[in-house]
């Protein structure tokens, strides 16, 4: 059965991208969020481009093979420059953006999802098939953990105060449990996996 989870990497103080975030400057001066990615020599077998420590590589790698469709909100699918209007977070997997607002032309890869978190991640999970959808976003995330519809997070915890910035979660209507799947220190990240009790 498809699942719903969320790997986004966030500072010690629970910010997803700095001050400034932006179209075109995603995520403000919180650059620092991302060296992760680069600052390895263990090429990503799905991420052109990206090299992983040996630490993160297969976790990273696991996690991405997962997916088989993206949901973001609309300030990330915004600050994100539209992923180029026809492109995604993920190389091979569709998006789905949830907005309020119309969007500007989407390409065959995006799709705008007007009626709510529960029909988002609906569609998202018919195109996933046996693969799961990976969320994007603070508010997103939020949203589906209001909803009940997030089954595992992923927080790839860097070890930085960026002092303000966009939260990884809003405010939550109740208390929310989580188990400690696996805890995986590495270079300039420490892979924090919970799933979500129900």
């Amino acid at each position: 059965m498809s699942k719903v989870f969320t790997a986004m990497s966030v500072s010690v103080d629970g910010f997803v991208t700095g001050r400034d975030a932006r179209p075109g400057h995603g995520l403000g001066d919180g650059g620092a969020l991302f060296d992760w990615f680069f600052t390895g020599d263990v090429p990503s077998h799905v991420f052109d481009g990206f090299t992983l420590s040996a630490a993160s590589a297969p976790l990273f790698d696991t996690l991405a093979q997962r997916v088989g469709a993206s949901l973001a909100g609309r300030k990330t699918y915004d600050d994100s420059e539209q992923f180029g209007n026809d492109g995604a977070p993920h190389p091979t997997a569709p998006l789905f953006v949830l907005s309020h607002r119309p969007a500007p032309e989407m390409g065959a890869r995006q799709t705008l999802v007007t009626t709510g978190i529960e029909e988002a991640i609906a569609a998202a999970k018919e195109a996933a098939g046996d693969k799961d959808v990976a969320l994007m976003g603070g508010g997103i995330v939020t949203e589906a953990l209001k909803a009940g519809l997030v089954d595992e997070l992923v927080l790839n915890q860097v070890p930085i105060l960026l002092g303000a910035g966009r939260p990884f979660f809003q405010e939550l209507p109740a208390h929310i449990q989580l188990r400690l799947i696996a805890a995986v220190p590495a270079p300039g990240v420490t892979h924090l996996h919970y799933e979500v009790q129900r």
